[in-house]
């Protein structure tokens, strides 16, 4: 066995096989998949994992969830390990966090500890910190017990994982609670202030593309290939987790702006729903989103309905914006040649709503511009403008905004006619007034 890297705590990481009468059922996530994510995301927080498992529980307990003969089998492995946590890949009560780490002995995280202690880390807008520091300290509220004081010795530190002090708990209960009164007071300053920001937004003169899918899925692989940005691109879970924004030109001569966004997971926490929602503004506000997806991972339809029940959560389906969607088949390059083959053809015979691509390798990237191209050039507005020939500023700004379809010069002035997204177009009547003289 290798040993982890100097510095780095010891982990074993556990999924939970529950009983379900679902399981035989079609895109029900692969336990192994779910593991093998779990190991993914104990990584992001730096974690090194010396044993990772699918542990069958037939009798849930509702004390401790697994049975004794497997507590008593992983406190033996965790001791010969010399491990100093171990992360369930599951939810439990504060109950159970407690037993568990009594009969375990060492630090025993969930996967809602997991998924904040990583947004904890990623987090970069000040709002985005906010949110994540109320969902901690809500959580650490809730796991505030007197019978932590068994762990004493293994608890310290900074940070989610440090946990809270024993010997004076009412003082923690009650500076948690002033902090958290303190920190709602923030967040209603910044929901103003980001109200500013998203009107400034609006006014952006170039149609928004968002990327959106689930984590690791290779968004910021692809946006990096799209933008020539450089935005941090690693197989790491969680990878981005506030939003970065390029502006890059289509061939046609359009210029677009490319966002990239937090990656999406399956049972987040509910504590962190806002923190989330936060950092998805920019795809409530774009012209065209691109669902990118890992077409090689074994759950990735599940994966799939995970995000689109987020979007449809955030008002972005089929339903309420038709065609404003692209699902973007990525990392083909990890298929067997007989599988892409296939896919391609499912493609060829999708009406131009799905691309295949390879981030890494750049294959199918000139397919997902065009489609990018015509997906915006079809929502266009067909206008006919009369235009001062004194008005020099509305010119320019249909030739930058716009594309000219046909101008015609008189005594009067030019007879301009274009074509205009419809954000586009509401932001030059807003600006323009009376001097948007429209013809048609």
């Amino acid at each position: 066995m290798e040993e982890p890297a100097l510095g780095k705590t010891r982990a074993i990481v556990l999924h939970p096989r529950l009983p379900s009468k679902d399981e035989d059922t079609p895109g029900v996530r692969d336990p192994e998949a779910r593991l093998e994510e779990a190991v993914g995301l104990t990584a992001a927080i730096d974690l090194e994992t010396v044993h990772s498992e699918v542990l069958t529980v037939n009798r849930p307990r509702p004390s401790t969830l697994f049975g004794g003969g497997q507590i008593e089998r992983f406190q033996a492995l965790a001791e010969a390990m010399e491990v100093e946590v171990i992360v369930i890949d599951h939810a439990l009560t504060p109950g159970q966090q407690r037993n568990l780490e009594k009969g375990l002995n060492v630090k025993v995280i969930d996967r809602t500890q997991l998924i904040l202690e990583i947004f904890g880390a990623r987090a970069r807008t000040h709002e985005g910190r906010l949110q994540v520091e109320l969902a901690s300290l809500t959580f650490q509220r809730s796991r505030l017990v007197r019978s932590w004081t068994h762990l004493e010795r293994q608890r310290g530190g900074a940070g989610f994982l440090g946990g809270p002090g024993e010997r004076q708990l009412e003082l923690d209960r009650r500076l948690i609670g002033d902090r958290i009164t303190r920190i709602k007071r923030e967040l209603e300053e910044v929901k103003r202030t980001r109200e500013l920001h998203r009107e400034a937004r609006r006014r952006v003169p170039f149609p928004i593309v968002a990327l959106v899918g689930y984590t690791n899925a290779g968004k910021s692989t692809l946006f990096n290939k799209l933008s020539g940005a450089s935005v941090m691109a690693q197989d790491l879970l969680f990878a981005t987790l506030d939003p970065t924004m390029r502006r890059i030109d289509l061939p046609g001569g359009r210029t677009v702006i490319v966002s990239d966004t937090v990656g999406f997971i399956s049972d987040l926490p509910t504590h962190l729903v806002a923190a989330f929602r936060a950092t998805l503004e920019e795809v409530t506000e774009a012209e065209l989103v691109l669902h990118v997806r890992d077409i090689s991972h074994v759950d990735t339809e599940a994966q799939k309905r995970d995000v689109l029940a987020v979007l449809e959560d955030l008002g972005i389906d089929e339903t309420t914006r038709p065609g404003r969607m692209l699902d973007v088949l990525n990392k083909i390059d990890r298929l067997p040649e007989e599988r892409r083959i296939t896919l391609r053809n499912e493609v060829a015979r999708s009406n131009g709503e799905t691309v295949c691509v390879s981030a890494v390798t750049g294959e199918g990237i000139g397919d997902l511009i065009a489609a990018i191209d015509g997906f915006l050039s079809a929502d266009h507005r067909v206008v006919t403008l009369h235009v001062d020939y004194a008005d020099g500023e509305i010119t320019a700004w249909l030739h930058s905004h716009g594309d000219i379809i046909e101008r015609v010069d008189d005594d009067t002035g030019s007879k301009i006619t274009v074509g205009l997204d419809p954000s586009t177009l509401a932001r030059a009547e807003k600006r323009f007034g009376e001097r948007f003289q429209r013809l048609d």
